[in-house]
């Protein structure tokens, strides 16, 4: 059986070059004991719980959900499958099970098929007690509605598929969004869309926790835009050269933007962080 082991602080502070960096870091667990057994999925839940709000703050959380090679890679031949693993799949998983909505752009869904997310019974308690829909919706980001409506996504999902667009899109292209059964919303002045509007468009709808999960074009407007609360970033054991996307694409921002490690596990060589902004 895989496992899933959480790294000591002594190893996290190592990692982060020992003296104060090291200090404080927030890691799961730690020792041999832990690293006797599988992670079950209510720890894991436990380990990636969406943080209560300060008083006063947003209850509005995003969070985005990547993977990478060790040379950077995003994906192998367009898609990410090849640099995951099993425990990397258990991760997204639960990340998936704790969200009200999943954040995706257009063509990742394209190059990667996705479906409906689907109800899982192992949660299905924890999400009944926290006000959420037995699944989280799929809310897909397009700014030419070039999608296709046919899919399984939009003709049968458990939860109704959004579609987040500009106020500029097609008509005729929304219209096919809506006949389908996908609920447009807009959330852009012009043709694309607008990221703070992204966000609060979807917490509008009842939706304060998201995630994403790309692709790397979506990603980089996120971060660009300043609206990224936290990273779950898994770090694949593998090299694949080439010429493939990072985990966040388009203009550089003027200055590096500074998350914190929240904590730190390991299975296999794959190693799973969790970042929040500073």
């Amino acid at each position: 059986m895989r496992r899933l082991f959480p790294v000591t602080e002594e190893t996290a502070a190592q990692a982060l070059g020992g003296g104060a960096e090291g200090e404080g870091v927030g890691v799961t667990g730690g020792g041999a004991a832990a690293a006797d057994r599988e992670w079950s999925l209510a720890e894991l839940a436990a380990a990636y719980a969406y943080p209560e709000p300060f008083p006063g703050a947003s209850r509005t959380w995003l969070r985005a959900n990547m993977v990478s090679s060790l040379d950077g890679a995003a994906q192998h031949e367009g898609r990410s499958q090849p640099i995951s693993s099993a425990t990397d799949m258990r991760v997204f998983g639960t990340l998936r099970a704790l969200a009200d909505v999943v954040v995706v752009g257009a063509e990742t869904v394209r190059q990667e098929g996705y479906r409906p997310a689907r109800a899982r019974a192992e949660f299905a308690g924890a999400r009944e007690a926290a006000g959420q829909a037995p699944a989280p919706a799929i809310a897909v980001v397009s700014a030419s509605l070039e999608l296709d409506f046919t899919l399984p996504l939009f003709t049968s999902p458990l939860v109704p598929t959004l579609v987040l667009t500009g106020a500029a899109a097609a008509p005729d292209r929304i219209a096919a969004a809506e006949q389908a059964g996908a609920r447009v919303v807009i959330a852009g002045e012009g043709v694309g869309v607008e990221p703070a509007r992204l966000v609060r468009a979807l917490a509008d709808l009842g939706h304060t926790r998201l995630l994403t999960e790309g692709g790397p074009r979506l990603l980089g407007q996120l971060i660009t835009a300043g609206v990224l609360d936290e990273l779950c970033l898994t770090l694949s054991p593998t090299l694949t050269a080439g010429n493939a996307q990072r985990i966040a694409g388009g203009p550089s921002i003027a200055v590096p933007r500074r998350f914190g490690l929240v904590s730190l596990l390991e299975e296999d060589g794959f190693l799973f962080g969790r970042y929040r902004r500073s």
